[in-house]
């Protein structure tokens, strides 16, 4: 079982809650030599999902930019509309192999709380998701999609209200009541097994994406992009070139107004060592260790931590994390719908603005890769309000 990532990692969580994940540990490590375990997963997101998502070729945009290829993952033709199902079906699966009867879920876009609660109908099992209050309002589309799944959902006004706080909340649950939930963790953070239990799960994005490119176009990318909050669409994409040092990885966090603005979510690029959420991690935090409030236009990139693996793959040099504002992130959801008729997730958004920002600087013999980790049905008001403020702010 992989605990640490360097110095990253491990579980600092109170002593209440080592012997459940003790039990995680060992259910999963059998799980994974269980091929039966695997088969099932495997049926599940064939049959039900609708994997494997293909690749994209962007034509009109990559024509536009005039330089390198780009071409998508297209995780947001997944059932329920993004990367997170992966990851729920897999945990899902390992919940019911482990006797618990419920499901709890953190979320901060809404679509892991909407992935946890479609296989929570799916398996028959009741589920409550913790959502932070900012999040709820900003992201109400999928806070009834969650509901019209069965699914309670608490709206956490503590903090921040947003993603942070739902983790904090949805943890003080399991805590009290391990002996029958199953905590399904949304991303590649937390205490261990978590972070390679979820990479692992979305592993699928990247082997599938590695295939697909030698298939289609006979060679590997020349760069991987995908966008970092906490870190699972990234990892996931990531975990098929981890093996090909001739494929760049770049990770894009959510500079908000900017990183010398102090209004932002990129953790690797504006944070510091720390303790988060049981694993330790580079994260936005005071001189006294006190965790700092983030923003981003996106919801799920809203995070003040990010995923071990991925502090790890930064330090040594193994992958590039760079920073897209919000006003790059909203031209490249423009741009994206505009000339590929594909309304991209704002999470998403962030990876393609630094695939549009690279592409025209490469040959046209290159290609980047990037990771449409979900669609952006949920992001439509929230992308209204943003010009409306910005186009008031520009008026004064």
């Amino acid at each position: 079982m992989k605990t640490h990532y360097g110095i990253y990692g491990g579980q600092y969580v109170a002593e209440t809650l080592m012997a459940p994940l003790r039990e995680l540990e060992a259910a999963y490590e059998a799980a994974k030599k269980d091929v039966a375990f695997a088969r099932e997963f495997k049926g599940i997101l064939h049959d039900y999902v609708g994997r494997e998502s293909p690749i994209t070729y962007a034509k009109r945009l990559s024509e536009h930019l005039g330089g390198a290829m780009i071409l998508l993952k297209r995780e947001d033709l997944n059932h329920t509309g993004a990367h997170k199902v992966n990851n729920t079906i897999g945990q899902a699966l390992l919940a019911r192999r482990m006797g618990k009867k419920r499901l709890i879920a953190e979320t901060g876009a809404g679509m892991h709380g909407v992935a946890t609660a479609t296989v929570a109908a799916l398996f028959g099992m009741p589920c409550e998701v913790y959502m932070g209050a900012i999040d709820v309002e900003r992201q109400a589309p999928n806070v009834e999609r969650m509901k019209m799944l069965g699914a309670t959902v608490h709206a956490v006004p503590e903090g921040s209200a947003t993603l942070k706080d739902a983790m904090n909340e949805a943890l003080r649950d399991w805590v009290t009541n391990c002996a029958d939930t199953f905590y399904v963790i949304g991303t590649v953070a937390g205490p261990a097994p978590y972070p390679e239990m979820v990479r692992d799960f979305q592993s699928v994005i990247g082997v599938e994406a590695r295939r697909q490119c030698l298939e289609k176009y006979g060679r590997l990318p020349d760069e991987a992009i995908a966008c970092v909050g906490g870190g699972s669409n990234a990892m996931g994409l990531f975990a098929g070139f981890l093996d090909d040092p001739e494929v760049k990885l770049v990770g894009v966090e959510a500079g908000g107004k900017g990183v010398a603005s102090g209004e932002h979510a990129a953790s690797i690029n504006g944070g510091r060592l720390g303790v988060l959420h049981g694993a330790k991690t580079m994260l936005l935090q005071t001189d006294d260790g006190n965790i700092l409030d983030t923003y981003s236009v996106s919801a799920g990139l809203d995070y003040p931590g990010v995923g071990p693996e991925h502090c790890h793959l930064h330090d040594i040099g193994r992958a590039e994390y760079t920073v897209i504002d919000d006003d790059e992130a909203i031209a490249a959801f423009d741009a994206h719908c505009r000339f590929e008729g594909i309304i991209p997730a704002l999470e998403s958004s962030h990876a393609l603005a630094e695939a549009i920002k690279r592409a025209p600087k490469l040959g046209r013999d290159k290609i980047l890769l990037v990771n449409l980790s979900g669609r952006g049905d949920k992001d439509m008001e929230n992308v209204m309000r943003y010009k409306a403020s910005s186009a008031n702010s520009s008026q004064v």
